[in-house]
């Protein structure tokens, strides 16, 4: 069998909570790049990881690399994306992968031509606690969907220098948090959502900082997403269908959830663990690659297409 080499671009919280967790059995996590060198070494000493670089270049001259795994600010993700499927590399990027739906439909366009798996390191389209509602939601038992709630609220200190509100590093909420909300949307909506009407309140920077959007499709399927940095509101997606609803507390990484029917009866669901949610990016990653269909890309490519709506609204 083989193991397939990953390498993680970047060395910020993200990269670390991949690098604490990795463990798969078809994977080596076989190398680090920094734009210091001194920092990728002391970064693949803390987790014994064989290779550090300096560059990405040099990380991407590495033919030993099977896999990277982009975890570098948002802005830069497009550039990263691309000198790595260049390079011959699958691609697992954080969210959110790209800045806007131009730049997803050009490095999709590079992965298909170099054969090459691409994915974005979305956790609400890996979880399995989500696999599990929707085959309940597709088997009818609970009727239509009719409506869906996903708030996001985040207290973030108010400094303009800081990445969460800085326009030069992508800041703003829909970017870092609102990624989460619109792709628990598409998970169970059973078509692409379109942006109804939306408003944003800025920043000082100019970022946005808070927002309420509503987004509905073909199928008249209907969803609130309301997101803040300067407010904390419970991560609890609600989504309701003619015969009951689901309520998914802390739903970025869920592993459990309810559901609460008509008739007054409620059923408990819990499926994976919260603690392995980038073990199950890395493994879906891997089974793509295997040969599986890459069905998450897709949601992805819905979840950008309505972000790039919201961005829209917003500047008219």
């Amino acid at each position: 069998m083989k193991k397939y080499n990953w390498a993680i671009a970047g060395t910020g919280d993200i990269a670390h909570q991949l690098a604490m967790t990795f463990s798969n059995p078809e994977s080596n996590l076989y190398a680090v790049c920094s734009r210091n060198q001194a920092t990728a070494d002391r970064f693949a000493k803390q987790y014994e990881i064989p290779a550090s670089y300096g560059s990405y270049d040099a990380l991407l001259a590495d033919e030993a690399v099977d896999i990277i795994y982009v975890a570098v600010p948002n802005r830069f993700h497009k550039e990263y994306i691309l000198k790595a499927l260049t390079a011959g590399k699958h691609v697992l990027c954080e969210k959110a992968i790209t800045m806007d739906l131009s730049e997803l439909e050009e490095v999709m366009a590079v992965a298909k031509e170099k054969n090459l798996v691409l994915q974005e390191a979305m956790t609400i389209f890996n979880m399995p606690l989500f696999t599990e509602l929707k085959k309940i939601a597709d088997s009818g038992k609970l009727g239509k969907l009719k409506m869906i709630q996903a708030p996001f609220g985040s207290y973030k200190e108010p400094d303009p220098s800081n990445r969460f509100f800085n326009p030069d590093l992508a800041g703003g909420a829909l970017l870092d948090i609102g990624t989460y909300a619109v792709s628990f949307v598409r998970r169970f909506m059973n078509a692409q959502p379109q942006v109804v009407a939306s408003d944003m309140l800025p920043f000082s920077t100019g970022v946005d900082e808070q927002s309420v959007t509503i987004l509905k499709n073909a199928k008249n399927e209907m969803a609130a997403v309301t997101l803040t940095f300067q407010a904390k509101m419970p991560k609890i997606g609600i989504v309701a269908y003619e015969n009951g609803y689901i309520t998914v507390p802390e739903y970025p990484r869920a592993q459990a959830a309810e559901i609460f029917y008509n008739d007054g009866t409620r059923e408990h669901i819990e499926v994976g663990e919260t603690s392995q949610a980038m073990n199950y990016e890395v493994a879906n990653m891997v089974a793509t690659i295997n040969g599986a269909e890459n069905t998450s890309l897709a949601m992805t490519y819905d979840a950008i297409s309505a972000m790039d709506q919201m961005l829209s609204a917003w500047k008219k």
